[in-house]
């Protein structure tokens, strides 16, 4: 079985076979594997009016727990993207009645963003069909691929810095 990197990688080995070009392989076909990906499960949210910012704070939000409320700071931390993106995707969450916000009285600099019950039940809808599709997307490998590809992309995300912060 052969892919469309293949072709690439013997087109390289032909014409430069001075170098190794297996990393190319590994590398442009996560790249092709995130744009498949990401393209199928933006087309999920947006079937339930959501972009896939929009769906990754709502889910942050549901599974912090009760009482679903987190500071835009630790969203921020989360989500990893600037303040600004948070900022914008609260906009919209907030003006679609799907979020809060509100300043916390603990500390008046601080913005709490909070679940309301419906962003809670749409959350809960979407995250549904959500892991149903990544099952699908999942479903030409075993099981037993399955966790070996996760143990190798989780040892490649650490070796590169993304750890648990928490740990």
């Amino acid at each position: 079985m052969r892919d469309g990197v293949d072709r690439i990688l013997d087109q390289w080995r032909a014409e430069r076979p001075d170098i190794d070009p297996s990393p190319m392989g590994i590398v442009g076909r996560v790249a092709r594997l995130h744009r498949l990906l990401d393209r199928a499960l933006g087309d999920n949210f947006a079937a339930h009016g959501l972009q896939r910012g929009e769906f990754d704070i709502l889910a942050t939000l549901r599974r912090s727990g009760p009482p679903y409320r987190l500071t835009a700071g630790a969203l921020t931390a989360s989500a990893m993207v600037t303040s600004g993106a948070i900022t914008n995707r609260i906009d919209r969450l907030a003006a679609k009645g799907l979020v809060t916000r509100e300043t916390d009285p603990a500390n008046r600099r601080s913005v709490l963003i909070t679940l309301t019950d419906e962003g809670r039940r749409l959350v809960d809808r979407v995250l549904l069909t959500h892991v149903h599709l990544e099952s699908r997307l999942l479903s030409g490998l075993t099981p037993e691929d399955r966790e070996t590809l996760t143990a190798v992309l989780r040892k490649l995300l650490v070796t590169l810095g993304d750890t648990d912060p928490t740990s």
